[in-house]
């Protein structure tokens, strides 16, 4: 089954064609990076008026890259939830104009499920179950995957995502946007053990994470230092947050794993490109005998690829959906609206 895919959830106007869930015939990325530096952060206004222009385009080149017309693909996928709502509605209502124009069948699909499927890309061996750990600008998750569709969220952040702490930190201390590249280069450079950051917990909640203090004493660290007139080491910090944020990442995930019992772990987002947490799941997964699956650095960040791959087994297990498809800015993994 050969399955076109819409992805614009954020700032990457994104189409591939990909087959039976596993095999890339196309990827195309149209990324709105430059556009959105000078401000800091995206801009949702900005990220919806180019997804509009260049929707078609990217469409068109993942055609013609995979090779195929429009007729010859079996289905139409497209991110539908969670996002920036502005920007899913552009990819929501192209991808279902193209599904009824072309007579296809319409797939939605999860963007968070298409991270956890990057995986089964880069690793055709791949099945569930597993636990994975999730981790991009938005999100931070461990998953129990039961199945191609089967989803139980053991834990997750109860304030600022992983990724979102990075790029705040990131400003406070001059860098450039995303933040997140930024921090791993500062750190491969700098002494993790210079600055002592806290590592919040949750009460009764032994595998959320809580990134807000984490991030708060960082950037207090950075305030109080400018007032006394000292001087900050960028690199020094940027390791000691690094490994901070990671230590909680992965002292939590490890132990999920040890208590459920699993062997299989993966990990997925824009986060997992991070050298330092790429680094340290290695490093623990060996160490207690785990396999670790992880996708190469192409396929962390926002993609439509991961979208045609789930969208594969959404088709198989539930069907199509259908053209009252809409957009949710805010939608949990097992299909629930979220505050």
């Amino acid at each position: 089954m050969k399955i076109l895919a819409i992805e614009t959830s954020c700032d990457e106007t994104a189409a591939a064609v990909v087959a039976g869930g596993r095999r890339v015939l196309s990827s195309v990325i149209y990324s709105q990076l430059e556009e959105h530096r000078i401000y800091g952060g995206v801009v949702p206004e900005i990220a919806s008026r180019r997804h509009t222009e260049q929707v078609v385009n990217v469409t068109e080149r993942a055609l013609v890259g995979a090779g195929l017309p429009l007729a010859a693909v079996d289905a139409v996928a497209v991110t539908h939830a969670p996002g920036l709502i502005g920007a899913l509605l552009v990819g929501v209502n192209f991808a279902k104009g193209l599904a009824f124009a072309a007579k296809k069948p319409l797939i939605a699909v999860h963007h968070i499920r298409g991270h956890v499927a990057a995986n089964f890309i880069a690793h055709p061996s791949l099945e569930p179950p597993f636990l994975c750990l999730v981790v991009s600008g938005g999100h931070s998750h461990i998953l129990e995957v039961t199945g191609y569709t089967g989803y139980r969220v053991i834990g997750k952040t109860r304030d600022d995502a992983a990724g979102e702490c990075f790029d705040k930190v990131a400003r406070v201390l001059g860098m450039p946007y995303p933040g997140g590249v930024e921090i791993d280069k500062a750190a491969r450079l700098g002494n993790s053990d210079r600055y002592k950051l806290p590592r919040p917990r949750v009460e009764n909640r032994p595998y959320d994470f809580s990134f807000s203090g984490l991030k708060t004493a960082a950037i207090n660290l950075v305030h109080n230092a400018g007032q006394k007139g000292e001087a900050i080491d960028q690199n020094d910090l940027a390791a000691s947050f690094q490994h901070a944020v990671c230590d909680s990442l992965c002292s939590r995930f490890f132990a999920a794993a040890d208590e459920l019992g699993h062997k299989k772990l993966v990990c997925a987002g824009g986060v997992c490109a991070n050298t330092g947490l790429r680094r340290m799941l290695t490093e623990g997964a060996a160490g207690r005998g785990r396999e670790l699956y992880m996708p190469p650095l192409e396929l962390c960040g926002d993609n439509a690829a991961m979208i045609g791959a789930q969208a594969f087994y959404e088709y198989r297990e539930h069907g199509g959906a259908t053209l009252s498809l809409n957009g949710a800015a805010t939608l949990d993994i097992a299909g629930q609206a979220t505050e």
